[in-house]
């Protein structure tokens, strides 16, 4: 995240003058009644705000001139560096403080170094960490997008702090809150499945089904019938009615894995049900109204399958509407050590990585990305035995 510009603006008024007033800006309706209940009259005016849109709306109306804001990064709609951008230009005296999304206190240089009101930030961050302060995500699906202390940004079940992966974090945050559909690229194994699945488990169909379907892992002559289902006495063998896996995700949001190897026999009846939400089972005359939300992944060039007329370019124009690149591991290799020790901590807990270890990990090519690694250090694991630390003995590369 860039660094915010916050305008040199003294807030310090006489008792007698009206309210200053704070734009608390968050998705977490608990953290934003804490801060109101931290702060609010008679000195502060507190206006909460649950979206960039919404608190665009509020400044508009409360106007901005001598206001604070106070951000949290993890905003639905807009990212918070353009969010800041905007409101920096529309109302330049109304000064942004970033919030830490795990406490709800002040993050460390968000605060301006002129003589902004201590009584502001004293309230704002006594009392200790905001009780309800983690990014809303329901209990059952575990944790979902947080901000670390110093503004890093992570994901459950996806690991790496490197600006590429920060990047790619940043993005799947701002597409999953819509219904658009998601085309992810990336070499084999990087990890394109888990991003599918945060993009599920962060939009509002989280509470539906995900359906993945892998393209290259079922025979051509039964993927028609899987995806769209088929009828009684449609073929041999189909004893009874079925519904396909696109009508089993209706609700939720179809994952179609390894697209680029879809037959072309079948990619226009594909392109048909992405341009009108229906689907035909085999066999059968009626058409079915489904809602599904779609993400594709690949690792190949698609641009290059249209090219060699192996792929639909009506189809690739209509799944790439918001494509997400997922780097290679030797792109962010500083991300490696990171990855080793929580592999190594999944198969043996409280197992050490030495340096020499991780060394000779660095300096491997890693062409199968993260699955690699994970492999080499499950191995790794095996043969360090009732050992409490992994050793360049132990590593087969």
């Amino acid at each position: 995240m860039n660094p915010m510009r916050i305008p040199a603006v003294p807030l310090e008024r006489a008792e007698d003058r009206a309210p200053i007033n704070v734009f608390v800006v968050s998705p977490n309706s608990s953290l934003r009644q804490e801060l109101q209940d931290k702060l609010g009259l008679p000195r502060w005016n507190v206006i909460q705000a649950g979206s960039g849109a919404g608190a665009l709306g509020q400044l508009r109306k409360h106007g901005g001139d001598d206001a604070v804001l106070l951000l949290d990064p993890m905003l639905p709609d807009l990212e918070p560096g353009e969010f800041n951008r905007m409101v920096t230009d529309r109302y330049p005296h109304t000064q942004v403080l970033l919030l830490n999304s795990h406490t709800g206190q002040l993050l460390a240089g968000s605060a301006s170094p002129t003589p902004v009101s201590t009584g502001l930030l004293d309230a704002v961050n006594r009392s200790g960490p905001i009780r309800s302060g983690l990014f809303p995500v329901p209990p059952s699906e575990g944790e979902g997008l947080c901000t670390m202390p110093e503004g890093v940004v992570q994901m459950h079940g996806m690991i790496g702090k490197s600006e590429q992966m920060q990047r790619a974090y940043a993005t799947i945050r701002m597409v999953a809150v819509r219904d658009t559909t998601v085309l992810i690229t990336g070499e084999s194994g990087t990890g394109k499945d888990l991003a599918a699945q945060e993009i599920h488990r962060l939009s509002p169909r989280r509470k539906q089904p995900l359906v993945v379907v892998n393209c290259a892992a079922i025979p051509e002559t039964l993927l028609e019938s899987e995806l769209f289902g088929y009828t009684k006495g449609s073929f041999t063998g189909a004893v009874q009615s079925r519904i396909g896996r696109i009508h089993a995700a209706h609700g939720g949001t179809l994952f179609l894995d390894e697209i680029g190897d879809m037959p072309l026999s079948l990619q226009s009846k594909i392109l048909r049900f992405l341009e009108q939400g229906e689907v035909q089972r085999l066999g059968g005359n009626d058409n079915f109204k489904v809602d599904v939300r779609v993400i594709a992944a690949t690792n190949c060039d698609l641009k290059k399958l249209v090219a060699e007329q192996r792929f639909r370019e009506d189809l690739y124009y209509r799944i790439a509407v918001f494509p997400i690149h997922l780097p290679p591991l030797r792109d962010r290799i500083g991300d490696l050590e990171e990855l080793a020790v929580a592999f190594a901590a999944k198969y043996i807990p409280g197992v050490l990585l030495g340096r020499d270890a991780l060394q000779i990990l660095e300096q491997h090519p890693w062409q199968g990305n993260v699955r690699e690694l994970r492999n080499a250090i499950e191995r790794a694991t095996i043969l360090v035995g009732s050992g409490r630390e992994i050793k360049p003995e132990h590593i087969v590369l």
